[in-house]
């Protein structure tokens, strides 16, 4: 990385919850905010701080998409005008959790195939104080087939959901 990109790493601390014992990646952060205005950022607002480096597309990211309800996609819009889809929700239960399928391959193509797909799941929990824990869970990568491996060390890099996290916990704290 040269000195002019910008870091994915945290500036605070996301913890790192990934188990042993199986190949999920678990990442962990608490965010000065209600679980309703948290779980409005990560899904309504993604494109508000998701990077735009991070998509599956052909040409320059415009705007990320995570539409909400069961059946919703998750898709980029591209500057050419073309859309690229990437996920899609599972489960919706706001402000507390949804899941979505991870419709990319290992090679980081577009799978349409939800049973060839990895799933993320994001929960929301109020806490005493009035701040949201966030936990997130990134699992079933072996669907993928081979190379299955490479997609779970790059998600459990430091550009991978412990950064996304703490750019996330930022968007969410801003006005607090």
């Amino acid at each position: 990385m040269s000195s002019a990109e910008p870091s994915m790493q945290p500036e605070r601390e996301v913890r790192n919850t990934t188990a042993m014992q199986d190949s999920s990646v678990r990442k962990t952060i608490t965010v000065k905010a209600s679980a309703q205005r948290a779980f409005d950022v990560f899904t309504a607002g993604f494109d508000r701080w998701w990077p735009r480096s991070h998509h599956i597309g052909n040409v320059p990211l415009k705007r990320s998409v995570i539409e909400g309800h069961v059946g919703g996609r998750c898709y980029s819009e591209q500057t050419d005008g073309t859309e690229c889809d990437w996920g899609e929700i599972t489960a919706w239960e706001p402000p507390r959790r949804f899941v979505m399928a991870w419709k990319i391959t290992s090679q980081w193509h577009y799978e349409p195939d939800l049973a060839k797909s990895s799933e993320v799941e994001v929960r929301f929990t109020p806490l005493e104080n009035g701040s949201t824990r966030v936990d997130l869970e990134h699992r079933n990568f072996e669907r993928m087939g081979a190379g299955w491996e490479t997609m779970r060390g790059m998600v459990d890099s430091a550009g991978g959901w412990g950064g996304l996290l703490a750019l996330f916990a930022t968007e969410t704290e801003k006005g607090q």
